[in-house]
């Protein structure tokens, strides 16, 4: 393993590498290697077609983000430097101005009204009882970038957790999450619907590559946006972490593939003949029963 700590330190190509000096944005503009997003695009509803054309053709960060930018800092001590725009709303043009003279500066613009109700956030977090401590400032280091090579394919993969804690034994790493509803239901399907369960895989055999340690544990904390801000704070289960790590390997070899051969195909691929497309299976076995029975 080589830690490098200067952004001209570089370290060997086959080798696990743990960086504290990259910036989000230099981390996800790496091509050399593919990060937990990226493989998750690259799977159905994605297609490796559209994940070459979007790491191709980057679209600037979504300005809906903001909120959550400002959130992580807060709560991590680290990320984009914030600048808070004292206006009620973006309407008058002296708003608008700050706000993008801000954004061409490299800072997080945001109004007073939302920076208070993040401010309100990290304090939440840090009144939890779980989240607080495994937050706790000083106990962990934050946004570090892990490189490593998976010995399967040698495709070069990446990961940065948000939180990563080394204890006796065991290194903890926690992923922070804002979102309208932080219920275990809703939670339960945003790992669904976004593929968590890949994202924790990845990460967990990241810092497995890295560190070496006796143990992994990878913890989501996922945060209401809306008062009084409540906290879920769970483990995956086991089985949906081997989900996510077959998910990861199918996704790694098609990956390699497409590096090896230059095509990045579409949904469908090479065929010959038109595919059949049918109703989501519940809908075709609700619609069966009732009109051709």
């Amino acid at each position: 393993m080589t830690i490098a700590t200067d952004a001209g330190a570089q370290a060997p190509a086959a080798g696990p590498v743990i960086r504290d000096d990259l910036t989000a944005e230099q981390y996800h503009a790496d091509h050399t290697s593919i990060s937990s997003s990226g493989l998750r695009a690259l799977l159905p509803p994605g297609c490796p077609a559209q994940f070459k054309y979007d790491r191709d053709n980057p679209r600037p960060p979504k300005k809906e983000f903001d909120f959550g930018h400002v959130a992580h800092k807060l709560v991590l001590g680290e990320g984009s430097q914030v600048e808070e725009i004292e206006y009620p709303d973006w309407r008058t043009l002296d708003a608008r101005e700050q706000r993008d003279a801000a954004y061409a500066e490299g800072r997080i613009p945001i109004l007073s009204k939302d920076y208070e109700a993040a401010e309100a956030m990290a304090d939440a977090v840090r009144r939890h009882p779980i989240a607080g401590p495994l937050f706790a400032p000083g106990t962990g280091r934050a946004e570090l970038s892990i490189f490593w090579t998976d010995r399967e394919t040698g495709v070069r993969c990446r990961v940065r957790p948000d939180w990563l804690k080394e204890l006796p034994g065991l290194a903890l790493a926690a992923d922070y999450k804002t979102c309208r509803d932080a219920s275990p239901e809703a939670v339960s399907r945003a790992i669904r619907d976004h593929s968590y369960h890949q994202q924790d895989a990845l990460y967990t055999d990241g810092i497995w590559a890295a560190l070496d340690p006796e143990d992994v544990r990878f913890v989501f904390v996922f945060q209401s946006k809306q008062a009084p801000y409540l906290i879920t704070v769970r483990e995956l289960a086991q089985q949906d972490r081997d989900i996510g790590r077959a998910r990861n390997q199918r996704a790694l070899r098609l990956y390699a593939d497409c590096q090896q051969t230059g095509i990045w195909p579409d949904w469908t691929g090479p065929v010959t003949e038109i595919p059949t497309i049918s109703m989501p299976s519940y809908d075709t076995l609700r619609q069966a029963e009732e009109y051709l029975q």
